[in-house]
C-alpha cells in the first residue's frame, strides 16, 4: 500500500492515496486538494481539461476531514510540502464530512480538550505524538542496547513507595485496599537480583490535586534499577540516556520539529557531562534570586525553573535532606542528614524530568526508615528480604515520559504530550 512518506520511491508512477482531506483551495481552472494519510501530507493538483470532471464536481461537497481515495501521478515539486505532488487522475469519496468543528480560527484550550478525539488530527498534535512514538522506541532501544531486561511491574499493588496520600485506592476483593501504582521501583529492585540491570515502562498514577502545566494524574514512566551501581554510576547512565533520546529525535523527527517551530540549536547542546550542583548550592542560588526558601524545604516548580535558567543543559541537583525524600534512599556516608540522590531538571523551565537515588541496602537502616515513615512493616517484609539474601549496593531512577517529551518538543503544557490527558478536572473524552 502506498504511503505519502514513501513518495520519493514512486516518482512517475500512478498511486492511490487513502486518507483524509486536510485542506483545499482553487485558483482559476486549478484545484488543490491536500491529503493526509497518517504518514504525511501531499498536494493533489487537478487541472481543468486534464483531470476528471468528478474532481471539480466534488469540490464544494467535500468538507474538511472527508475520507477519500485519490489517485494520481507522483512528481517532484520542491515547493510542495514534502517535495512531491500528485497530478490527480481520480478522486473517490469514502465518507463526506460536513461542518468539522475544529476550523482555522482560534479555539480555546477548553474547546480543544473537549474535542481531543478530533484535535489529534491537527498538524501540530500529530507532530507531537509522532515524536512521542519515536521517543518510546528510542527508550526501549537504549535499554536493550545496554543489556537491560524489561520487567513489567504490577499496576495494582498493596505496597507503596512513598505513602498512600497521593494514590488512587480501590477495594481488592476480600483482601483490603489496593492502589494504582505510583511506581514499580520496589518490584524492579527485586528483579536486579535475577538480572542485574532491569527497567520497566508503563502507566503510572498520582492522585495529587495539582493543576500545573507539569502534572497529569495518569502518565507514563520509565524506571531503571542497576545492581552494583552507586549514585555516581547512576547519574552517568542518565546522562547517556537523555543524550541518546535527544539525538534520536533530532535524527528522526526533523520534519515534526520544524512543524512545531522548535529551536533545535538548544537540543543540539545536549551531551554528557551535565552540570551538577548540591542541594546546599541550590538553596544558596535561590537565596541570591530572592526566593524565600529555607534549608530543609523541598524545591518546587518555580524554584526548579529558576535553577535551570542558569544552565543550557539539564542540571542535576544532588544530596537532598533525608526528611523530604523517600524512605528507601541511601544515607549519605559523610552527612547522615542527607541522602544520596539526584533530581534532573530540564532546561528552559520544564522542571524535574528524572528522580533518582542510590537505594538503602542495609537491612537495619531500611527497617528503621520504614518505622520512621510510619509505614506498616508487614507490608514491606518482602522488600526487606532483599536486604537479607544477597544485598548489594544498587541505584535506580524514574523518568516521566510526558515532561521529557514536552521539553524536547518545546510545548508549553504536558496535556499535549499524551493522546488523552487525565488531569484534576479532565477525564473526558
Amino acid at each position: 500500500m502506498f504511503l505519502i512518506s514513501n513518495a520519493k520511491d514512486f516518482v512517475g508512477e500512478e498511486v492511490a492515496v487513502r486518507g483524509w482531506l486536510y485542506n483545499k483551495r482553487s485558483k482559476g481552472k486549478i484545484i488543490f486538494y491536500i491529503i493526509r494519510d497518517g504518514s504525511g501530507y501531499i498536494q493533489a493538483v487537478a487541472v481543468s481539461g486534464e483531470a476528471p470532471d468528478s474532481a471539480f464536481e466534488l469540490y464544494d461537497k467535500l468538507g474538511l476531514e472527508s475520507s477519500v481515495i485519490v489517485k494520481g501521478i507522483v512528481r517532484d515539486e520542491p515547493r510542495a510540502p514534502g517535495g512531491y505532488e500528485l497530478t490527480l487522475t481520480d478522486i473517490e469519496p469514502v465518507h463526506i464530512s460536513k461542518d468539522y468543528p475544529i476550523t482555522k480560527k482560534e479555539h480555546g484550550v477548553a474547546f480543544l480538550m473537549e474535542h481531543r478525539h478530533l484535535w489529534l488530527r491537527s498538524k501540530k498534535q500529530r507532530a507531537i505524538l509522532r515524536i512521542r512514538n519515536i521517543l518510546e522506541k528510542a527508550i526501549v532501544d537504549f535499554f536493550y542496547e545496554n543489556d537491560f531486561v524489561r520487567i513489567d511491574t504490577p499496576i495494582l499493588t498493596a505496597t507503596t513507595a512513598e505513602g498512600t496520600s497521593n494514590l488512587f485506592a480501590t477495594d481488592y476483593f476480600d483482601l483490603g485496599k489496593a492502589f494504582l501504582a505510583q511506581t514499580g521501583q520496589l518490584y524492579l529492585e527485586s528483579a536486579i537480583f535475577a538480572y542485574g540491570l532491569v527497567y520497566n515502562f508503563g502507566p503510572t498514577f498520582r492522585a495529587e490535586k495539582s493543576k500545573t502545566r507539569r502534572h497529569l494524574t495518569e502518565f507514563w514512566m520509565i524506571e531503571a534499577e542497576e545492581a552494583f551501581f552507586d549514585n555516581d554510576d547512576n547519574i552517568a547512565l542518565q546522562e547517556r540516556f537523555i543524550s541518546y533520546l535527544v539525538r534520536r529525535v533530532l535524527d528522526e523527527c526533523a520534519d515534526e520539529l520544524k512543524i512545531l517551530e522548535r529551536d533545535i540549536s538548544l537540543l543540539e547542546k545536549i551531551a554528557p557531562p551535565f552540570p551538577k550542583i548540591t542541594y546546599d548550592e541550590a538553596i544558596e542560588l535561590l537565596h541570591k534570586k530572592n526566593f524565600k526558601i529555607e534549608w530543609g524545604d523541598d524545591i518546587g516548580g518555580d524554584e526548579e525553573t529558576a535553577i535551570s535558567a542558569e544552565f543550557e543543559k539539564p542540571v542535576f541537583v544532588m544530596n537532598y535532606p533525608r526528611k523530604i525524600k523517600a524512605f528507601y534512599m541511601k544515607e549519605h556516608s559523610e552527612r547522615p542528614e542527607l541522602v544520596k540522590c539526584a533530581d534532573l531538571l530540564a532546561p528552559e523551565g520544564y522542571g524535574e524530568i528524572i528522580g533518582s537515588s542510590q537505594r538503602e541496602d542495609d537491612y537495619d537502616k531500611l527497617l528503621q526508615q520504614i518505622r520512621n515513615f510510619g509505614l506498616p512493616e508487614n507490608a514491606y517484609s518482602w522488600y526487606l528480604d532483599l536486604r537479607k539474601y544477597g544485598s548489594v549496593p544498587h541505584s535506580g531512577f524514574g523518568m516521566g515520559l510526558e515532561r521529557t517529551l514536552a521539553w524536547i518538543t518545546g510545548i508549553p503544557h504536558v496535556r499535549e504530550a499524551i493522546p488523552f490527558p487525565r488531569m484534576l478536572y479532565r477525564i473526558y473524552p
